[in-house]
């Protein structure tokens, strides 16, 4: 699985993903970061380059645009793009593959793979919304990572893995991690 961390807030979205593929083992990570990805892992995480390299399998640079995942012949089961920003989504929605984290995600959509964009901004304008709307209709699966309050999440990390683990279950890789609803108990219909 090709793992994307883009520029927008929640740096926290791809590193856990990492994290929790890891521990379910049997998914072969590549991990790309932008420039602006790294900036909001080194705020918000405090973590360095190493620390989040030893999380993948493979990390690849994203200017290096001959790499194996930029030919639809390399299989994956897809990619996700944690968080996405806006410029990214953009570029995806254009096709225009001027690094390898938006030519991945053009191969992933060509070869008719699972794409999820993590789409990190609020509120939303209309390029936005018409960017969503584009990528949706080539294939895409915009997954705004929103909390699900159902579930009463004591924390942020709770918010944070069950979110990670519905965008995992999207991969059909393995059996459902993310804990499913249980509708609600003696409630009158």
């Amino acid at each position: 699985m090709i793992v994307a961390i883009t520029g927008a807030t929640g740096s926290i979205y791809g590193v856990r993903l990492l994290e929790t593929l890891r521990r379910l083992g049997g998914v072969e990570t590549h991990l790309l970061i932008s420039s602006a990805g790294w900036l909001n892992i080194q705020h918000e995480l405090d973590f360095d380059k190493t620390t989040v390299h030893a999380l993948a399998d493979v990390v690849h640079n994203v200017r290096d645009v001959g790499a194996s995942i930029a030919s639809g012949s390399f299989a994956t089961d897809g990619m996700v793009v944690a968080p996405c920003s806006m410029k990214t989504l953009a570029s995806i929605a254009l096709g225009l593959s001027d690094n390898l984290i938006t030519r991945a995600a053009d191969v992933v959509l060509k070869e008719r793979r699972r794409l999820v964009l993590m789409v990190r901004e609020t509120p939303f304008n209309l390029a936005h919304l018409r960017n969503m709307t584009s990528v949706t209709e080539m294939g895409g699966v915009i997954f705004p990572p929103l909390p699900a309050f159902y579930q009463r999440p004591g924390s942020i990390n709770e918010m944070v893995d069950q979110t990670v683990e519905r965008v995992i279950d999207m991969f059909a890789i393995g059996p459902s991690i993310a804990t499913a609803w249980p509708g609600l108990k003696g409630a009158e219909h």
